[in-house]
């Protein structure tokens, strides 16, 4: 669980400084990039948090990993990086929804 909560914890880190290099650091299609980047790995940081707090570690797990693929993919393309790199920012995104889908089912098994 360590592990986890340091993943969650350097994820949020790593949030907020895309999300002011973002806004103070960037223009245009980057900034924006950066801030919808930031946005969705802040959010799920904080998701992963919560479902630790109910027992639900796959979910962490699916919300760390979505949430890095996601906004790492973006952060990327905001520094320079090919945009066919947008073509692997929904994988991350399922993996969200994936994680969503699973914190809920388990709800609905306790």
């Amino acid at each position: 669980m360590n592990v986890l909560i340091i993943l969650a914890a350097l994820s949020g880190a790593m949030a907020v400084a895309a999300g002011a290099f973002g806004a103070h650091g960037a223009s245009g299609a980057a900034a924006e990039w950066l801030k919808t980047g930031a946005h969705y790995q802040l959010v799920h940081a904080v998701a992963a948090l919560v479902a630790l707090g109910l027992e639900a570690r796959g979910p962490a797990w699916l919300f760390i990993a979505g949430g890095a693929l996601f906004a790492a993919t973006l952060y990327l393309m905001a520094l320079g990086a090919p945009r066919w790199l947008g073509a692997i920012t929904p994988i991350g995104g399922t993996l969200l929804i994936a994680g969503w889908l699973w914190l809920a089912w388990s709800a609905a098994r306790r």
